[in-house]
C-alpha cells in the first residue's frame, strides 16, 4: 500500500510491525501512475506496475518500424501534460510535508492527549486503548487531510481526463481505506504488539520490531491480493481463453509454471492502463486491468506480461521482502532515535513522556513520514533496477521489438509525466526509468544479432 491516502496512511502505521514502502515495489495493491514512475492519484504504489512507460522498443529486424518513436513521445509532452506532470511532482513533495504538520498539529495542539484520555476511559486494557486512539486518530488524519487528498486522488484526475470514478465510489474507496486501515492494525492487532513491545523493552523495542518483519511481509505478500484487492475492484479469471492460453505457452517458454491470470475492472475508476504480478505460492497472480484489455492488441499484451514474468524469473518479490527485511532495523533503529529525541524535548508540552504511551502515535507517524521520505532515492533506485532487468528479460523472451514499441507508446500515451527529468527528479520520484531512457536502451539492445548471450533469458527464442 503506498501513495499518500488511507491507503497511505496504513502504510505508515504498517512500519511499526513491518517496513518501509521498499515491500510496495515489488508486493503492493498497484495503482494508476505517470510515465515514469512517480505517485499519480491517491492510490499510487510502487509495485510491479507497467503504466509508468515501461519502455519502447525497437522493432524486430524482420519489421523495422516506420515510426519515430522517440519523436512521439516528445511530441505527446503537450503543455497540458507539463502541467500535470508538474503538479504532481510539487504535490509528491508538498503531500508528506502536509502529513508531517497534520501530526505535530495535533500534538502540539493538545488533541493527541485528549484522544488518549478518551481512550483510556473507554477501556482499561491496552488493546482497548490502543483501538479507540487508531480510531480517533485515523477520523481526526483524515478530515485535516481531506482538502488535499480530494485534490489529489479526485479533482486533478478528473480535470485533466484520467479518472472516471464517481465522486461517491471515490469516497466509498477512502472509506474501505480506513477500515482495512483499523482491522489490520487495530482489530488484527498489530498496533497493540508495537506498543506491547515498546513497553517491555523501552530501550530497545526497535530491535524485536525489526526482526519480527519477515514473518509479516511474506504474510501480508500472500493475503493481499486474497483478501485486500478484493474489496476495491472485481478479479475474474481472464474470459479471452485464446489470449490466456498465448500468455501461458510464454509462461512456458520463460520457464515459468502456470499461474492464475485475472482482469481486474479498472474501467470503474479510470482510462489507464496497467498490468502487475501479486503474491506467492498460491495467491500469486497476473493480473490485467480491463482497459488493458480493450485499449492494447495480442501481440502488445503478450509484450507486457513478458516484463510481468521477467519479475517472477528473476525472484523481485523475494528480493524487495529480503532486502526490506533487513533495511527495517536501520529504520526502526533511527525511528527509536529521533522519536525519542523529539520526545524528550517536547513530551512535557504533548503530555507523555514515553513512547509507550499510546498518545505517541502520531509522532511515530510524523517521524516514519520523514524517514520515508528521505529513504525514496534509495527506494526508487532498486525499483529503477528492477523494472530494468524486468524490460530486458521482455525483450529476450518475445524478439518481439515493435509490438514492445507499440505497446509503450499507449501505456505512455495515458499518463502524463516527463519522458526525460531532471536528474534530482528522477532520483528522487520516479521508481522506473524514465521512458526515453528504456527508448534508448532498447533501441541498442539486441545480443542476438551479434552473437551474445542473453543476460537472463535462456530458453529457446521466440518463433522456434
Amino acid at each position: 500500500m503506498s501513495g499518500w491516502t488511507g491507503r497511505r496512511y496504513a502504510a505508515l502505521l504498517l512500519a511499526l510491525v513491518v517496513s518501509l514502502p521498499l515491500l510496495g515495489v515489488v508486493t503492493a495493491r498497484p495503482q494508476p501512475a505517470p510515465a515514469g514512475g512517480m505517485p499519480a492519484g491517491p492510490d499510487s504504489t510502487a509495485t510491479d506496475s507497467l503504466a509508468p512507460g515501461l519502455g519502447v522498443l525497437q522493432a524486430s529486424p524482420a519489421a523495422p518500424p516506420a515510426r519515430d518513436y522517440i519523436a512521439e513521445v516528445r511530441a505527446a509532452f503537450t503543455p497540458e501534460n507539463r502541467a500535470y506532470s508538474g503538479t504532481r511532482i510539487v504535490l509528491a513533495f508538498v503531500t508528506p510535508l502536509y502529513d508531517i504538520l497534520i501530526a505535530l498539529l495535533i500534538l502540539f495542539s493538545g488533541l493527541a492527549s485528549v484522544m488518549r484520555d478518551i481512550a483510556h476511559n473507554l477501556g482499561k486494557r491496552l488493546y482497548v486503548r490502543v483501538l479507540v486512539f487508531l480510531i480517533l486518530y485515523t477520523v481526526t488524519e483524515f478530515v485535516l487531510a481531506f482538502p488535499l487528498t480530494c485534490y489529489s486522488g479526485y479533482a486533478l484526475e478528473h480535470q485533466y481526463g484520467l479518472s472516471t470514478q464517481s465522486f461517491a465510489s471515490w469516497m466509498a474507496d477512502q472509506g474501505k481505506d480506513a477500515a482495512v486501515t483499523v482491522a489490520v492494525f487495530g482489530l488484527f492487532p498489530l498496533l497493540w504488539l508495537g506498543y506491547c513491545t515498546i513497553r517491555r523493552w523501552p530501550r530497545t523495542w526497535w530491535l524485536p520490531i525489526a526482526a519480527g518483519t519477515l514473518p509479516l511481509i511474506v504474510a501480508g505478500t500472500l493475503l493481499q491480493p486474497l483478501v485486500v484487492d478484493p474489496l476495491y475492484n472485481k478479479f475474474t479469471p481472464l474470459r479471452d481463453q485464446q489470449l490466456k492460453q498465448k500468455i501461458l505457452e510464454l509462461a512456458a517458454r520463460a520457464g515459468i509454471p502456470g499461474r492464475h491470470v485475472f482482469e481486474v475492472d479498472k474501467s470503474a475508476q479510470t482510462i489507464t492502463y496497467n498490468a502487475y504480478v501479486s503474491g506467492f505460492g498460491p495467491s500469486q497472480r497476473i493480473v490485467l486491468w480491463d482497459t488493458t484489455l480493450k485499449g492494447m492488441k495480442e501481440d502488445e499484451i503478450l509484450f507486457v506480461m513478458g516484463h510481468e514474468m521477467g519479475h517472477y524469473k528473476l525472484h523481485h518479490i523475494w528480493k524487495g521482502i529480503a532486502l526490506t527485511s533487513a533495511f527495517s532495523f536501520l529504520f526502526f533503529y533511527l525511528l527509536a532515535r529521533i522519536a525519542t529525541w523529539w520526545m524528550k524535548r517536547f513530551g512535557a508540552h504533548w503530555g507523555f513522556d514515553s513512547l509507550g504511551d499510546v498518545a505517541s502515535l502520531p509522532l511515530l507517524a510524523a517521524t516514519m513520514t520523514l524517514l520515508a521520505m528521505l529513504a525514496q532515492p534509495a527506494v526508487n533506485g532498486f525499483s529503477r533496477q528492477i523494472e530494468h532487468e524486468a524490460d530486458v528479460f521482455a525483450v529476450e523472451v518475445t524478439r518481439d521489438n515493435d509490438a514492445g514499441a507499440r505497446s509503450f507508446l499507449k501505456l505512455s500515451s495515458q499518463n502524463r509525466s516527463n519522458p526525460e527529468p531532471p536528474v534530482l527528479i528522477k532520483w528522487f520520484l520516479y521508481s522506473h526509468p524514465p521512458l526515453l531512457e528504456r527508448i534508448r536502451f532498447a533501441l541498442e539492445y539486441k545480443p542476438w544479432e551479434h552473437g551474445l548471450t542473453n543476460r537472463y533469458y535462456q530458453g529457446v527464442p521466440a518463433g522456434h
